[in-house]
C-alpha cells in the first residue's frame, strides 16, 4: 500500500479521518509490508523490532515527520520506533496505530441506540493493556467533526501528532496510546465540518479535571480502590426506602466548615469524610446530601453549573479521595446523596456547548435549546446518544463512587416546553402541548435503570409543579421518583411562620393546607440551600416579628412541625443551629454561634428530634399511608393551635403546636389510656426555651375527645410545639423538660 500525494496531503494537514489506514504496519500487494509513522518535529526515526533489537533506518516522507520503510516478510511482528529530534531528544515510543478499535461493532449499535448503560466503561479516557502494551484509550463522541485528536504534555499539544480515527458512521473517534498513564493532561482538538482553525474541548466523559483556566483532563484510574463498605450496600440492596427514616443534611462541601487556623482553607474529601461522619452521628442524621459534587467551573454557581458530569471536582482532592469519603461515611452509617443536574449545562466553550462545532448536546433551536433564567443550554434529550450519555453519568455515580442516591435538579424545567417562557418563546410537542415528552421519557428511562442496576439506591424530584405522578412507578404511567421535594408544604409552611403572630389566625390555612395533597405523591418536607440565598435571608430570621428569642421559639416550632409531618427529612447545613447571616458560598458557616444558649439550643432540638424519629421507625413504614395521620385540631385558626396524631406499627405520637406567645391549657383526644411521655418540648430549657411544660408526660383519662375515647388534658406554652408519645409496650422516652 503506497501512499498518494492526496493521501500523504491529508497526514500532513491533519485531516485524514482515518488515520489507521496509512499509519502503522500494513501488507502490501504481493510479498512485504510498509511501516509508516507520524512523529512532527522528528529529524529522524528507526523501526525497532522487538526481539531482534536492531533499528532499521526509515525514510522521511515530508518534513512535518511523516517517515516509511518497505519490509520483506508478512506484517506480524512486535516492534516500536526510536525517534529523534532536533534538541538532540531521542525517545523510543510504541506504535499507537497498530492497535485494533477498543470498541466492538455491537457497543456501537448499542451506544447509537442510547442503550449501552455501561459507556462510561468506554467513553473517556482508561488505563489499558493491550497485547502486553500498557497505555491509555480514548473514546469521544464528535459526528461533524472532520479531525479529532488526542493532546497533551505527551505531544506537546500538538494536535497533528495523534488523530483519532472515526468508527465507521458512529461519530465516535478512538485511539490508543501506549506508554501513557495515571496523572497525564489531555483534551481533544476538533476541526468542526466548518472550521479551518481547530479549537480545544474537555473529555465529556472525564474523571478528574485540573482548575481554572486551563480545564485539562487527567487519566484517572480507580480500579486500585478497595471499598470497605459491603455490609452497607448489602443492606442498601435489602431494604425498601419509604420504610425506612430518612433524615437528610444538605451540604455545600466548600462553606460547611473550614480551617480558620490555615487561613480559612476548605476541607479536603478525605477530612470531610471524616467529619461529616462524626457531625451526622452526633446529630442523628442518616444521609448527607452533596450539592452537585460534579466538576464545574465557577464557584458561584455552587456547582449546578457542570462541566464535568462524571467527574468530583477538583476542588477537594482526586476522584480516590471522593471515594474515601463515600467509604468513610458509610463504614460511619452514612448514606450519601449527591445532587444531579440533567437539566442543563454552562455555555463555556471548553466543555459540552457545541461540541463538535454544531449544536451536538444542546438544541439548535433557541426556543428549545436555551435556559432563559441561568442563561445556560437544555439537553436536546431526544437524541439517543444524549439520552445515553446522562442515563451513563447517573448510573456512573451510584456504581463507581458507591453514593446512595441522586437529588435531580430542576425537574420542572425538564418537564415543561414554556418553563419560564412568555407566549411565542417555546415550541408545542408534536401533540400541541406544553410537556417535553422527550424529557418525561428521559426521566422514566433513567429512573427505570438505576432501580434495577441499583436496587435500594433513592431518586428524589426537585419538582415545583402539580405534574401528576412524579413518585409513580414508570409501570403505572409515572415519572419513577423514589420521592419528590414538597415545595407547596414548604412555602406554606414558612409564609406562615413569616406572619406576626398577632395574625397567624389568618393565615391558619397555610398550615393546614398541604393534608389535602399530601398523599399523592410520597413527599420530602425539605428547607435547602433555595430558601437561604439571594436576599432571602436566613431560617431564623424568617421567623415573624420579635426580638432573637422568639425568632428561635418559632424556628424550634417550625423544626419540630417539619420532623412530626409525615414524610422524609431534608435540611440545609447551618439551619440546625440557627445560623443568622445569609449563607455565604465563599466562607464558613459560623459555628461560633454554638457557644451561645439559643442556637445551642436548637442543634439539641435537632439531634433530639432525629433520635425520636429515627427510633420510632415504625412511624415512617407508614408515611405514605393516610390511614397513619389524623387531625385531632385543624381549625383552631383563633388561637393558632394545631393538633394531630401519627401512628406505627408499634407506637403512636399526638402533635400539639402553640403559634402564638399565650400559653394555653388544651384537652386532646388519645386513642389508648395510660401515660403519654412528652418526647419534645420545644420550650424545653435543654432548648434554651422557657421550661414550661408538662414535667415529662400526661396521663390519660377516660374522657371522649375529638372523636377519641381517651383524652389528655396538656398545657402547651407560647410558642411551642410538643410530641407526646406511646408505644405498643409502655416503654418511655427520655423526655427533655
Amino acid at each position: 500500500m503506497r501512499l498518494s500525494p492526496a493521501e500523504l496531503t491529508s497526514l500532513v494537514d491533519a485531516t485524514e479521518t482515518s488515520p489507521h489506514r496509512f499509519l502503522g504496519l500494513h501488507g502490501m500487494a504481493g510479498e512485504g509490508c510498509v511501516a509508516r509513522a507520524l512523529f512532527p518535529g522528528a529529524v529522524s526515526c528507526e523501526l525497532w523490532k522487538a526481539k531482534a533489537r536492531q533499528g532499521l533506518p526509515m525514510v522521511q516522507l515530508h518534513a512535518s515527520g511523516v517517515f516509511e520503510l518497505e519490509l520483506l516478510g508478512a506484517p506480524d511482528f512486535r516492534y516500536s520506533f526510536k525517534v529523534a529530534y532536533a534538541d538532540g531528544a531521542v525517545r523510543e515510543v510504541e506504535d499507537p496505530y497498530r492497535f485494533l478499535p477498543t470498541v466492538s461493532e455491537s457497543d456501537l449499535f448499542l451506544i447509537g441506540k442510547g442503550d449501552d448503560h455501561g459507556s462510561h466503561h468506554k467513553f473517556g479516557s482508561h488505563v489499558r493493556t493491550i497485547d502486553g502494551v500498557a497505555g491509555v484509550s480514548f473514546l469521544v463522541w464528535a459526528p461533524s467533526a472532520r479531525r479529532v485528536s488526542v493532546v497533551g504534555d505527551h505531544n506537546l499539544w500538538n494536535g497533528r501528532a495523534h488523530p483519532m480515527r472515526m468508527l465507521g458512521a458512529s461519530g465516535i473517534w478512538e485511539l490508543f496510546l501506549p506508554g501513557l498513564g495515571v496523572g497525564a493532561r489531555y483534551k481533544y482538538e476538533i476541526v468542526g465540518a466548518h472550521d479551518v482553525t481547530p479549537f480545544l474541548k474537555t473529555d465529556p466523559y472525564g474523571l478528574h479535571f485540573e482548575p481554572s483556566p486551563h480545564h485539562a483532563a487527567i487519566v484517572c484510574d480507580l480500579a486500585g480502590f478497595v471499598w470497605h463498605d459491603a455490609e452497607w450496600l448489602e443492606h442498601r440492596r435489602k431494604s425498601a426506602a419509604r420504610a425506612l427514616p430518612m433524615s437528610v443534611y444538605e451540604v455545600h462541601l466548600a462553606s460547611w466548615r473550614r480551617v480558620p487556623e490555615e487561613g480559612g482553607r476548605v476541607l479536603n474529601y478525605r477530612e470531610l469524610g471524616v467529619q461529616l461522619a462524626a457531625y451526622c452521628n452526633q446529630m442523628g442524621f442518616t444521609h448527607v446530601e452533596l450539592m452537585p459534587p460534579s466538576e464545574h467551573p465557577f464557584d458561584g454557581s455552587w456547582g449546578y453549573q457542570v462541566t464535568g458530569f462524571f467527574a468530583p471536582t477538583h476542588r477537594f482532592g482526586s476522584p480516590l479521595d471522593f471515594m474515601t469519603m463515600v467509604d468513610t461515611l458509610h463504614r460511619a452509617g452514612v448514606g450519601v446523596i449527591v445532587d444531579w443536574v440533567p437539566a442543563h449545562f454552562p455555555r463555556d466553550f471548553f466543555a459540552l456547548a457545541r461540541f463538535d462545532g454544531t449544536h451536538l448536546y444542546e438544541h439548535a433551536d433557541p426556543r428549545l435549546g436555551e435556559h432563559q433564567d441561568w442563561g445556560t443550554l437544555i439537553f436536546n434529550y431526544g437524541r439517543h446518544e444524549v439520552r445515553g450519555f446522562l442515563t451513563s453519568s447517573a448510573l456512573s455515580w451510584l456504581e463507581r463512587f458507591h453514593v446512595d442516591g441522586l437529588r435531580v435538579d430542576a425537574v420542572a424545567s425538564m418537564l415543561y416546553l414554556d418553563y419560564s417562557r412568555k407566549a411565542g418563546e417555546w415550541i408545542p410537542n408534536r401533540h400541541g402541548g406544553r410537556e417535553n415528552i422527550e424529557a418525561i421519557e428521559f426521566l422514566r428511562h433513567v429512573n427505570s435503570l438505576i432501580h434495577l442496576y441499583q436496587p435500594g439506591v433513592v431518586v428524589i424530584a426537585e419538582e415545583s409543579t402539580s405534574f401528576p405522578g412524579v413518585t409513580k412507578p414508570v409501570a403505572d404511567g409515572g415519572l419513577g421518583f423514589d420521592f419528590k421535594w414538597n415545595m407547596g408544604w414548604m412555602h406554606d409552611t414558612l409564609d406562615y411562620f413569616r406572619s406576626d403572630p398577632l395574625f397567624r389566625k389568618y393565615a391558619h390555612g397555610k398550615l393546614t393546607f398541604g393534608m389535602l395533597y399530601h398523599w399523592s405523591e410520597a413527599f420530602m418536607q425539605a428547607f435547602s440551600h433555595d430558601e437561604v440565598v439571594h436576599g432571602k435571608g436566613s431560617l431564623i430570621n424568617k421567623m415573624g416579628a420579635g426580638d432573637d428569642d422568639s425568632k428561635a421559639a418559632n424556628l424550634r416550632c417550625l423544626l419540630a412541625l417539619q420532623w412530626a409531618w409525615p414524610g422524609k427529612k431534608t435540611l440545609f447545613m447551618g439551619c440546625e443551629f440557627g445560623q443568622f447571616a445569609e449563607w455565604k458560598f465563599e466562607s464558613s458557616l459560623d459555628w461560633h454561634l454554638l457557644e451561645y444558649p439559643r442556637h445551642a439550643g436548637l442543634q439539641h432540638l435537632v439531634a433530639d428530634l432525629n433520635a425520636l424519629y429515627v427510633g420510632d421507625a415504625a412511624l415512617a413504614e407508614n408515611e405514605t399511608r393516610p390511614e397513619s395521620f389524623n387531625w385531632l385540631v385543624a381549625d383552631d385558626g383563633a388561637q393558632s393551635v394545631l393538633a394531630f396524631e401519627r401512628r406505627g406499627r408499634d407506637c403512636a405520637w399526638v402533635v400539639a403546636g402553640n403559634f402564638t406567645p399565650v400559653e394555653r391549657t388544651y384537652r386532646l383526644g388519645v386513642p389508648s389510656l395510660g401515660k403519654w411521655e412528652e418526647a419534645v418540648n420545644t420550650d424545653s430549657k435543654h432548648y434554651a426555651g422557657k421550661g414550661l411544660g408538662n414535667l415529662g408526660g400526661v396521663q390519660a383519662e377516660a374522657i371522649p375527645c375529638q372523636g377519641r375515647p381517651y383524652s389528655i388534658e396538656v398545657r402547651l406554652p407560647g410558642l411551642s410545639l410538643l410530641i407526646f408519645r406511646q408505644s405498643a409496650s409502655g416503654k418511655p422516652v427520655k423526655a427533655k423538660r
